[in-house]
C-alpha cells in the first residue's frame, strides 16, 4: 500500500511506507502541505517518511557503492559498456557517475522530509513527551544523512530549514565539514535525552537513545576525538540493553530480527509490499538461476580474493559471510566468490526479509575498544576485552599484549577484525579513511585491483555530481582532482 504526501522544497517529494512495525501502510489521499501536519497522525505519517528514505538506494538500498567496493574488499558485475560501479572500484570516476547523484540526492530526500517535520512540529497539538520524542528521531535521521553526506563528498550544503521555492535553493553552497559535523553532533546530542532506549510492539524499529549514542560515538570516531567516543560508547555499552548473539550467522537471520545485537537497522518486510530487501538478490553470482537464492543475482559486490584470505582459520564468520562456489541442481560445482551474509529465499525477486544492520552491537564494541586504545593503550586492559569478546564468538582464541605489544598493534587489530566482522555491511572503505590507512593499503594493492591512477589524498572524498554544479555553480564549486 502507498502513502503519498507532498513536501515543499526544490521538488515535490514523495514517499511510500517502508518496513513493518511502526512504518504506517495506510492508504490515504494525496494532501498538500497546506492542508496537512494538522494532527499527531500527520506527523507520525510524515516521520514515516523520513524513514521511508533510509531505504532509498543513495542512502543504504545500495550502501555498497560507496562503503564496499571502492576498498579492497569488493569489486562490482561489469556488464558490457555499463562500468558505473566499477569506476568505484577502479577510481576512474566521471563528475556524472549516476551513483555520485543518487547518493547526493538521496541523502537531501530524507534531509528535507526531516526539516519538514522539525519546521511543522510545534504547531500541531501533540503531548510534550511524545513531540519531543519525534522530534529526536528526525535529528537522529536527519544526523544520519548528513554524516553519510559529509564522509563521502566532503563540504556540503547544510540545509536546516524547509526550503520554500527553487530561487532559495540557489543561495545555498557548500559548508565546511567541520560546520556540518558540529551540526550532527548537535542533533544528536539533544535527541539522546528525548529517546527511549528501547521499545516494543508496534515502535520496535524506532531511533533509540542507544543508536543515537553509538552514532554519535562514530562520528566522534571519524573525527578523532576519541575521549568522547570513548566516554559515549561506554554509556552505551553499560546500558544493558545490548548484547552478541551467540550465533554469528543467527545476526542476519531474516526470521530473526530487531534482536539485542540490532542497534540500528534499516527496516526491510518481504511478502509483495514493495518493501523488500534488494540485497541478497544483488549480491548473488550473476548466472546463477535458482541455485544461490530464488529469481537469481546480479553479481554485484563480490568478495576479493584478498577478503578471502583476510579470515584466520577456523574463523566461524567466513563461511557465514562468503561462498567460493555454489553448486547446481544437476551437480555441477560452479567457482564463484560471492557474499552469503544476507540469503534469504524470498517470494519475488528483491522481495527478502532481511533487515540491513546501519550499526549494531558489535561494532560498537570494536569502536570502543578502538577509542580506549586512542586515548591510551593499556597492555591486556579493557580495550583488550572487548576486542575478545567479538573474536570469542567468532570461535578465535584472545589476543593479548604478548601478540599486541603496543599502540598501533593494537590499530592493526582492531581494523583487521572490524574487516572480517563487518564485511558487506558498508563499512570497510570509511574505516579505511578514518584510520588514515587507505592510501596505504589500496596503493599496495593497486595492481591487484586493477586501479587506473595514483591514489591521492583527493581520492579519499567523491566528486560532486556534475549536475549540481552546473546547476549552481556559482556557490557549488568540484573536489580538488576531479
Amino acid at each position: 500500500m502507498r502513502t503519498k504526501i507532498y513536501f515543499t522544497g526544490v521538488a515535490l517529494l514523495f514517499f511510500t511506507a517502508c518496513g513493518e512495525n511502526f512504518i504506517d501502510r495506510k492508504p490515504i489521499s494525496e494532501v498538500a502541505t497546506t492542508n496537512f501536519y494538522r494532527t499527531a497522525d500527520d506527523i507520525r505519517i510524515a516521520i514515516s517518511g523520513t524513514y521511508a528514505a533510509l531505504q532509498f538506494p543513495g542512502n543504504f538500498g545500495q550502501l555498497y557503492v560507496a562503503g564496499d567496493i571502492p576498498s579492497d574488499d569488493t569489486y562490482p558485475a561489469v556488464s558490457g559498456s555499463v562500468t558505473d560501479q566499477d569506476e568505484f572500484d577502479k577510481f576512474y570516476l566521471r563528475t556524472t557517475n549516476p551513483f555520485l547523484l543518487q547518493r547526493w540526492n538521496d541523502a537531501y530526500r530524507g534531509i528535507a522530509r526531516a526539516n519538514a517535520v522539525l519546521d511543522r512540529i510545534d504547531g500541531v497539538t501533540i503531548s510534550e513527551p511524545l513531540k519531543s520524542r519525534y522530534a529526536g528521531e528526525v535529528k537522529f535521521l536527519r544526523a544520519l544523512y548528513y554524516f553519510n553526506l559529509v564522509r563521502f563528498f566532503g563540504d556540503v550544503p547544510l540545509v536546516l530549514k524547509e526550503v520554500a521555492n527553487q530561487q532559495e535553493g540557489y543561495t545555498y553552497g557548500r559548508t565546511p565539514a567541520a560546520e556540518v559535523y558540529a551540526q550532527i553532533e548537535k542533533d544528536l546530542l539533544e535527541a539522546v535525552p528525548v529517546l527511549d532506549p528501547t521499545y516494543s510492539g508496534a515502535n520496535v524499529g524506532r531511533a533509540t537513545s542507544g543508536a543515537a549514542r553509538a552514532l554519535l560515538g562514530k562520528v566522534y570516531l571519524t573525527q578523532r576525538k576519541f575521549p568522547q567516543a570513548a566516554a559515549v560508547l561506554k554509556e552505551v555499552v553499560e546500558s544493558g540493553v545490548y548484547d552478541l548473539l551467540p550465533d554469528y550467522r543467527s545476526v542476519f537471520s531474516p526470521d530473526n530480527k530487531n534482536h539485542r545485537e540490532s542497534v540500528f537497522d534499516v527496516q526491510y518486510l518481504g511478502g509483495g509490499l514493495g518493501e523488500g530487501n534488494p540485497l541478497p538478490n544483488a549480491f548473488a553470482p550473476e548466472n546463477s538461476g535458482n541455485n544461490v537464492i530464488a529469481f537469481g543475482g546480479g553479481g554485484n559486490n563480490q568478495p576479493s580474493r584478498d577478503l578471502e584470505n583476510a579470515y584466520e582459520p577456523g574463523d566461524l564468520r567466513k563461511a557465514a559471510s562468503l561462498a567460493t562456489s555454489y553448486t547446481t541442481a544437476t551437480g555441477s560445482v560452479v567457482q564463484a566468490r560471492y557474499s552469503r551474509k544476507f540469503l534469504d529465499n524470498p517470494a519475488a525477486v528483491n522481495d527478502n526479509n532481511n533487515n540491513f544492520p546501519v550499526i549494531r552491537y558489535a561494532d560498537v564494541l570494536l569502536m570502543y575498544a578502538e577509542a580506549l586504545n586512542e586515548v591510551s593503550y593499556q597492555p591486556n586492559g579493557e580495550a583488550f576485552g572487548l576486542l575478545n569478546r567479538v573474536r570469542r564468538r567468532a570461535g578465535l582464541g584472545d589476543l593479548n599484549s604478548t601478540r599486541v605489544p603496543n599502540q598501533q598493534a593494537f590499530r592493526d587489530a582492531i581494523l583487521q577484525e572490524r574487516r572480517v566482522e563487518l564485511a558487506f555491511e558498508g563499512h570497510r572503505w570509511f574505516d579505511l579513511v578514518r584510520t588514515g590507512k587507505a592510501l596505504e593499503v589500496l596503493r599496495a594493492k593497486a595492481g591487484d585491483i586493477g586501479i587506473k591512477t595514483t591514489i591521492t589524498e583527493n581520492n579519499l572524498v567523491f566528486p560532486i555530481p556534475q549536475s549540481q554544479i552546473d546547476i549552481n555553480p556559482t556557490m557549488i564549486r568540484q573536489n580538488p582532482g576531479y
